[in-house]
């Protein structure tokens, strides 16, 4: 038997069909679509896990990352200029598509292999990869997958959500969206000192949670000391935190339910009282400007509940791309 630490072997080979959906679909705005065996000289992979067997109350994240893509008006041709920068964010880093990682239905085992193991494979070969989700179980095999390249306790997780997923279990299972912070912590791919959580709030979870929480050395902003204390202000900290130690990048994990669900319907356990989508963009870009990402993951858009708007989308879209400019504002300066 394999372990979830373990990346398992005599495995279907990356380039086999198995391990992609060969569904048709378009690509993250336009940008080439590559295969496992060929990801291109660029520096940032984009890959979609449309997986949401592990929710708790409203299921359909699996559409997100179809969503996700799809959530523009129109390419320029390839040429995607940010206003505040003037930097084209897809062509400084090279953006490509891998497409949906082929996850089997209901199966959450299998699926989290699956998800960890083509994550390890694009980190393996230099890349940033880029999850689109998906519910927020896939940060376990998003984070493992970083950790098996780049080192168990070695790198830091920023957490944007407005719960903290640090359960013990969720219905009797040990992966859920509920319970993906703690799996990590357990394995000691990501260490409770060098995680940062940004926007909890509402009546989750218990105390005996947050005990162990605090016992593990996890930095929590909920949103009301954002609200007291300012959000640059927990940035600051928020930033410090994940460099200290010798930490050697990060993994920026972003719910999308950190934001007021007036702004972002579209989730599947929406809880008011949460970031603007202004705050989130401008954080995102900030961190990845200041901060080395070795990997990142937008999770918890379920299309169904979005409406005619598609706004929540729209956010989900343009959070990847204010990290991808935040990465090439890094890139362009050294």
């Amino acid at each position: 038997m394999y372990t979830p630490y373990e990346r398992r072997k005599n495995e279907v080979p990356f380039a086999s069909a198995e391990y992609i959906s060969f569904a048709a679909r378009a690509s993250f705005l336009g940008v080439p679509a590559v295969t496992p065996d060929a990801l291109g000289d660029g520096d940032v992979v984009i890959v979609g896990a449309p997986f949401d067997w592990g929710t708790s109350y409203r299921t359909g994240a699996r559409f997100g990352p179809t969503a996700i893509r799809n959530a523009d008006y129109g390419a320029m041709d390839g040429y995607r200029p940010h206003l505040p920068t003037g930097i084209d964010p897809l062509g400084a880093l090279g953006v490509v598509d891998l497409g949906d990682i082929y996850v089997r239905p209901g199966d959450l085992e299998f699926s989290i292999q699956r998800i960890a193991d083509v994550v390890e494979h694009i980190a393996d070969a230099g890349k940033v990869p880029i999850i689109l989700g998906g519910d927020h179980t896939i940060t376990w095999p998003d984070a493992l997958g970083i950790a098996r390249v780049h080192g168990f306790g070695e790198f830091a997780l920023i957490h944007f959500d407005a719960h903290a997923d640090t359960g013990f279990s969720q219905n009797g299972s040990l992966h859920g969206h509920g319970t993906p912070m703690r799996r990590l912590i357990e394995s000691g791919a990501v260490p409770g000192h060098r995680f940062v959580q940004i926007g909890l709030r509402g009546y989750w979870p218990e105390p005996e949670v947050m005990e162990w929480m605090q016992e593990q050395k996890m930095r929590c902003f909920l949103m009301n000391e954002i609200v007291e204390r300012g959000l640059d202000t927990v940035v600051d900290e928020a930033v410090d935190y994940a460099l200290s130690g010798g930490a050697k990048g990060v993994f920026i994990s972003v719910d999308i339910d950190v934001v007021d669900p007036g702004l972002a319907p579209g989730t599947g356990t929406p809880e008011p009282g949460g970031l603007t989508s202004r705050q989130l963009l401008d954080t995102v870009r900030r961190l990845a400007r200041d901060l080395d990402v070795l990997g990142a993951d937008v999770v918890e858009l379920s299309p169904a509940y979005d409406g005619p708007g598609e706004q929540t989308a729209y956010l989900a879209n343009r959070v990847v791309l204010e990290l991808l400019n935040g990465m090439a504002e890094r890139k362009l300066s050294r």
